[in-house]
């Protein structure tokens, strides 16, 4: 049975009521499809910004005499900034509209990339970058939520198809057009193209987007749940950052995941108790919502987690630019692109599962191929699996964003937003961390046999231990000046080394790959989807 809606106008929101088919538009403002663009824009922005940087990052060290220690912090200053902000930014666009909150983002995000441009110091840097991440969480959750309010039920998947065929093809334009704006142009280069793209942006949001509002969106906001909720976030990712560097069962390792154990706790039981929670624990009696949320960091896990040793092994094992090992991962972003709104279409058509449930055995299977991944495997035999891959998390992407956020009613779709993409980024973390692990067991394991059965010269403890940290990243330790065979030798152990790591490290994201098409089983096509198009929670 069809419920009309009652909708009204005043400048540029719409409240909403009961759930039915979206009212007609007429003009730009509120279109749906035009709103895509609009979102996608600025999306895109972001997305690209989260593959560019790392080409920039080695220039960056140089032009401005960074450690080792500053670089990682422009990464991770802006990672711990987005994944804390994320679920409160999400709420933000709950409670005082996803348009606003996401114009500020998209002004934030471009006026931050261009301040670092302008840097003159690696402080400065990193301060922007983290202001980048704050304005980024912004962004991404009121993207989500802008869609699931202006789209109908039945074109929704379509169009977080679309949203995700962007995501896909901004990461993999992101290598390739970083490695030529550093090379041609110069590092502030890469910042300074998100000011055009931002500026379109916001200038086809300001046209186009219209603010809907649900009747029932919460009048205030939860400051002792955004505190805990930051705090346990913030502990978690940082353990999760730091574990390669201090190691798992270091003491300052474990305090962070205590710290983080117990804020979760205490965020738990005052949400329990709050009047207006910052996430209503009701949402997780949603069994499709709990389950796309834990597939979201499943898939994050397996897919980052695994990525990570990729760009090593394309650019230290095969010795390619990062120009070139971005065109090398194209058969795996250019399946993204296009399964992205085909899965879109198969989702509309038969619901969630068993797209859900196949992209996450194909995701395993290119995982597990690729753990036989050689020194010597041809550029034909990698781009068959980086495609089955991208093949497989193509459904993933977008069926996983709408259980979330279809599942979650609509004056919450901000937070469900929210909650997709921290997901996405504690499960990237976690799988970068604990492959990282992996990894460093394998190496460490294995590379004094290999150097010893090589019948290399002896290394020192130090000389050993420090090669092996060159190791775990694909870098051949040949000392300078070194005759060719001893440095063909050693280059041969180190590459046979680190591929026998990664190896390790694909075969668990494959087993996390099918850990997640398990929990796939448990998704259902979103129950409050149907209040897509400016309809509330039934």
């Amino acid at each position: 049975m069809t419920h009309q809606i009652t909708v009204h106008e005043k400048d540029d929101r719409t409240p909403v009521g009961r759930p039915g088919p979206a009212p007609a538009r007429s003009g730009l403002r509120g279109h749906p499809w035009l709103t895509l663009l609009a979102v996608a824009v600025g999306v895109m922005m972001v997305t690209l910004d989260g593959t560019i940087v790392a080409v920039a990052n080695p220039a960056i060290q140089q032009d401005l005499g960074a450690s080792l220690a500053d670089v990682q912090w422009i990464t991770n200053g802006y990672l711990l900034a987005l994944a804390v902000s994320l679920v409160t930014a999400g709420k933000l666009g709950d409670r005082f509209g996803h348009r606003q909150t996401f114009l500020i983002g998209i002004v934030g995000f471009a006026a931050a990339s261009a301040a670092i441009g302008l840097s003159t110091g690696v402080a400065l840097v990193i301060g922007f970058r983290v202001a980048q991440g704050l304005f980024g969480a912004l962004l991404m959750p009121a993207a989500l939520g802008l869609l699931r309010a202006t789209f109908p039920a039945e074109k929704l998947n379509m169009a977080i198809g679309i949203w995700g065929m962007v995501i896909g093809a901004s990461t993999a334009a992101g290598p390739i057009v970083g490695g030529l704006l550093v090379e041609h142009v110069s590092w502030q280069s890469v910042f300074f193209i998100n000011v055009p793209v931002g500026i379109l942006a916001l200038a086809l949001g300001l046209v186009i987007l219209l603010d809907h509002r649900a009747e029932n969106a919460p009048r205030s906001f939860d400051i002792p749940g955004v505190v805990l909720l930051s705090a346990a976030m913030f502990s978690l990712v940082w353990a999760l950052i730091k574990a390669s560097e201090w190691g798992w069962g270091d003491g300052r390792t474990l305090l962070f995941l205590a710290v983080s154990v117990v804020c979760f706790v205490l965020f738990a039981v005052w949400e329990s108790r709050a009047a207006e929670p910052l996430i209503p624990l009701g949402m997780f009696r949603s069994l499709p919502l709990s389950a796309g949320t834990v597939l979201m960091v499943l898939m994050a896990f397996a897919f980052m987690g695994g990525l990570f040793f990729v760009t090593f092994y394309l650019q230290n094992v095969h010795g390619m630019s990062p120009v070139d090992s971005g065109l090398h991962l194209l058969p795996l972003t250019g399946m993204m692109i296009v399964g992205s709104p085909l899965a879109g279409a198969a989702i509309t058509a038969v619901g969630p599962r068993i797209p859900l449930v196949a992209g996450m055995a194909a995701t395993a299977v290119a995982c597990f191929g690729m753990s036989g991944l050689t020194p010597g495997t041809s550029t034909l035999e990698m781009s068959l699996w980086f495609a089955l891959l991208g093949l497989g998390l193509a459904p993933v992407m977008v069926g996983a964003t709408e259980v979330i956020v279809g599942n979650a009613p609509l004056e919450l779709s901000g937070v469900a937003g929210g909650l997709q993409q921290a997901a996405m980024q504690v499960g990237g973390s976690l799988g970068t961390a604990v492959l990282g692990a992996v990894m460093a067991r394998t190496v460490g394991d294995s590379f004094g046999d290999k150097w010893r059965a090589a019948q290399l010269p002896p290394l020192t403890p130090e000389q050993q231990a420090l090669a092996e940290k060159g190791v775990q990243v694909g870098i051949s330790p040949v000392p300078p000046g070194a005759p060719p065979k001893l440095a063909e030798a050693i280059t041969g152990v180190a590459h046979d080394t680190f591929v026998s790591g990664m190896s390790t490290a694909f075969t668990v994201a494959g087993a996390v790959a099918v850990l997640a098409a398990v929990v796939a089983c448990f998704t259902r096509r979103g129950e409050n989807a149907a209040a897509g198009a400016g309809a509330a929670h039934v």
